[in-house]
């Protein structure tokens, strides 16, 4: 017998349903099993406890929120049933590495546009001193390739692990660190990039934060993607960091489907010289109101 229709029938349930109180008990007579059946089956076709299906898509549709609303984190995480901020806190930071004030900070600019997503829990994201974030990180898998590398003897790699990836969707290979040594200089990350089969668009980025996080210099290389099937070539993203600066965020991203890896990164000081890459979202403002009656 085939169970595969009605998980998919309780996947479509949990969707419409996470802002309710969802339970074991309840999943399982919607089911029409007994609560050990149900479990049983449900791990076996998805990989993951229906508790903590229900748990991660609650935090994945919460991570919209933060991306896409002014709610307060506190009033999302009474939506999605967590007894408090502290233990919304905790669990978003165990799925998405980063808290979700800060996440709502760093990911703000990285984003392209919300989707739904169907996924499969991916443990197996630890990489020393990496972290896995984005909009949709859990239909991403990173990790290190040994077989495919630019130098060295291996290189880092990002791909989606979906079967049919959600159009929109994005992951981030990325780090942190702070800002001190290069306060008042201008800063050069460069590296090694090769891709299969990207239909969305991938590339470098970094962003210089002020201790409030807020966003003093950023570059997505959304003006330059990288996008299909490409060798390895080298790229780079040029930024000042000013005296106020506290951190320095970068990594490479993926939207869409497909695989990107990245070899040789480095960080070195250059002269005013060398161009900027930053991208001034100032300039997109415009001088004044147009077309308020839409007859244009």
């Amino acid at each position: 017998m085939s169970y595969s229709p009605i998980i998919q029938e309780s996947i479509a349930y949990i969707e419409t349903h996470l802002p309710e109180e969802l339970s074991l008990e309840s999943m399982a007579k919607f089911a029409g099993f007994s609560k050990y059946h149900y479990h049983r089956i449900f791990q076996k076709e998805v990989g993951v406890s229906v508790s903590e299906y229900i748990r991660f898509r609650r935090i994945a549709n919460s991570s919209n929120m933060l991306l896409f609303t002014d709610e307060r984190i506190i009033d999302i995480a009474i939506y999605y049933h967590f007894e408090s901020q502290e233990s919304f806190t905790r669990s978003f930071k165990k799925y998405y590495q980063l808290p979700p004030g800060q996440y709502r900070k760093i990911m703000g600019k990285l984003t392209m546009q919300r989707e739904e997503m169907k996924m499969k829990m991916k443990n197996e994201q630890l990489l020393k001193g990496w972290q896995l974030s984005g909009s949709h990180p859990f239909n991403y898998q990173m990790g290190i390739d040994r077989e495919t590398f630019h130098q060295g003897r291996a290189s880092g790699f990002l791909k989606s692990v979906t079967v049919v990836p959600t159009e929109g969707e994005f992951a981030t290979m990325m780090q942190q660190f702070k800002a001190d040594k290069y306060m008042g200089k201008r800063l050069k990350l460069s590296g090694f990039i090769k891709t299969k089969a990207v239909r969305g668009f991938c590339g470098f980025w970094m962003r210089v934060d002020d201790a409030l996080h807020d966003v003093l210099q950023f570059d997505n290389m959304s003006d330059r993607p990288i996008i299909g099937d490409t060798e390895w070539n080298h790229y780079s993203i040029v930024l000042d960091v000013p005296d106020n600066s506290a951190a320095i965020a970068f990594g490479v991203l993926l939207s869409g489907s497909g695989q990107v890896w990245i070899d040789g990164l480095q960080f070195e000081e250059v002269d005013t010289k060398v161009p900027t890459t930053n991208i001034d979202f100032m300039c997109e403002l415009l001088d004044e109101p147009m077309n308020l009656s839409f007859e244009e």
